[in-house]
């Protein structure tokens, strides 16, 4: 498994509120919802590398 880093990010409160409803919403933690969405965004805009591999809960839910 790749190394996990932390860094320090200043969201707006309204957006971090919204995000964490969202996370709830899909069964996730904020953090695993967070980097679902740059896993996405990357994948989407082609600048994602095809050996990366999202992490085990990065499936939306109730998609098994």
């Amino acid at each position: 498994m790749a190394e996990r880093k932390s860094f320090l990010l200043r969201v707006d409160e309204q957006l971090l509120d919204q995000m964490k409803r969202w996370a709830d919403d899909d069964l996730r933690s904020l953090n695993s919802q967070i980097e679902f969405l740059l896993r996405r965004a990357l994948r989407d805009s082609g600048r994602a590398k095809e050996a990366t591999s999202p992490p085990p809960d990065s499936a939306p839910a109730g998609s098994s």
